[in-house]
């Protein structure tokens, strides 16, 4: 834990965590029991109650609700302070000579000391037309806040590269092998198929503008300004793209490849599960399809498996019990430990579908070994004065790739009969 968590951990923030997290379990508690008493009337007469049901829900979407602030305030305490290194150490002059230098340029618009400071440095990636690259304190703390707030980004794997793109080996078929005598030929073994995969990376911009007597404030902290600015919204498009992005000018999601039943899989297909009812779970035993789902990765891919889904469908998951009346979904051990389903953990990410007739409204898998990132180096700062006078406009850009790198590890659930 860096200084800026240790000094914020016995916080008002870290204090309302710790209430919420107690008023969560509560909540969780008397869900379950409502729920119980849903169950045994839909036992008893086949219906339950609609008081009783509405009761289950309201309770259920405050779970859902109090989740989220959770999540918000687990995400204040986890941003980093900007000016200080991940020990708490400050810069060296290197650095403090170009975050002087950005710092005159964002204030001033006066680039004549970072044109130097780069030219020394023999950048080729900013010129005055493209913008300037950002010190590189901003740089990680912009993407150490994408890495806890961008859900697929913080379960895959993530790679920088310097180039606009970024290609990958792969083996689609392995090499053959045998046994043989000591004295016994070796025949020749089939060589396995080599393949590639590509993934380009695509410019994610943001445009915070700021009046120049903010910028002019000696109390702002202009770096702090702009990270804070762009981050989220950064984010938020790089969650819905790492999802439902179609490749074209964005990361490719990993929704938009070909998919297919299980059993007919191939590699450059993912493979789903039928969940036994269109948009909905089997009406009779709706968690042995998400058995069947656990089970459809190899066994390699499980040990570091978890689900992914919206939060809507997460609160239909808390109704469901296993065999032995236990429920299958339980809160995380403690604050801004994930939740889990059958053992594995769950990871929210509000862009995958809700419930619908052929929804692929659940995935599971290794993202890790599935699903990959490519982050070109360096984000860039445009200054702009005269678009929107009298505000100050900062184009900020980053290039992000994104792809399905391993067809195995991800399978989905597909909300139809078959």
């Amino acid at each position: 834990m860096n200084r800026y968590l240790e000094r914020k951990a016995d916080g008002p923030i870290s204090l309302q965590l710790r209430d919420a997290f107690s008023a969560f379990l509560s909540a969780f508690e008397q869900f379950k029991s409502a729920n119980n008493e849903r169950l045994q009337q839909i036992e008893k007469r086949f219906s339950a109650d609609t008081v009783t049901t509405e009761k289950v829900d309201r309770i259920n979407a405050s779970l859902g609700e109090q989740k989220r602030v959770m999540d918000d305030m687990i995400l204040t305490l986890r941003r980093p302070e900007i000016g200080r290194g991940v020990h708490g150490a400050i810069g060296d002059t290197k650095s403090l000579q170009h975050k002087a230098a950005w710092e005159l340029y964002a204030r001033k618009g006066d680039a004549s000391e970072l044109s130097d400071f780069e030219r020394k440095s023999l950048s080729v990636q900013s010129d005055p037309d493209g913008g300037y690259m950002v010190p590189d304190e901003i740089e990680s703390t912009i993407d150490r806040v994408l890495s806890q707030s961008s859900p697929i980004r913080s379960i895959a794997s993530v790679r920088q590269v310097s180039s606009s793109s970024f290609k990958k080996p792969i083996t689609t078929t392995g090499a053959i092998s045998g046994w043989v005598g000591e004295t016994g030929n070796r025949p020749e073994t089939t060589a396995p198929s080599l393949s590639s995969l590509e993934f380009p990376t695509m410019e994610l911009y943001a445009m915070p503008a700021a009046t120049q007597s903010l910028l002019d404030d000696s109390q702002i902290n202009v770096e702090e300004w702009l990270a804070e600015e762009v981050q989220t919204v950064f984010a938020e498009q790089e969650g819905a793209a790492f999802i439902n992005g179609d490749g074209i000018n964005k990361p490719r999601g990993f929704l938009t490849y070909n998919v297919v039943a299980d059993a007919g899989h191939q590699w450059g297909d993912i493979g789903y599960i039928a969940s036994g009812a269109a948009g909905a779970f089997a009406s009779a035993n709706p968690s042995d399809q998400l058995i069947d789902l656990i089970y459809a990765p190899k066994q390699g891919y499980r040990a570091n498996a978890r689900w992914v889904m919206n939060r809507s469908v997460e609160g239909d998951l808390r109704k469901f019990k296993d065999a032995d009346g236990n429920y299958i979904w339980q809160p995380g051990i403690a604050a801004g430990q994930p939740a889990s389903l059958m053992g594995y953990p769950v990871t929210e990410a509000e862009d995958m579908p809700d419930l619908a007739a052929d929804s692929l409204s659940i995935a599971f898998g290794d993202f890790n070994r599935g699903y990959l990132v490519v982050d070109r180096v360096g984000i860039r700062v445009l200054r702009d004065p005269f678009t929107s006078k009298p505000y100050v406009l900062f184009y900020t850009t980053k290039r992000v790739g994104g792809g399905v790198q391993n067809f195995e590890a991800i399978k989905l659930m597909k909300f139809a009969a078959s």
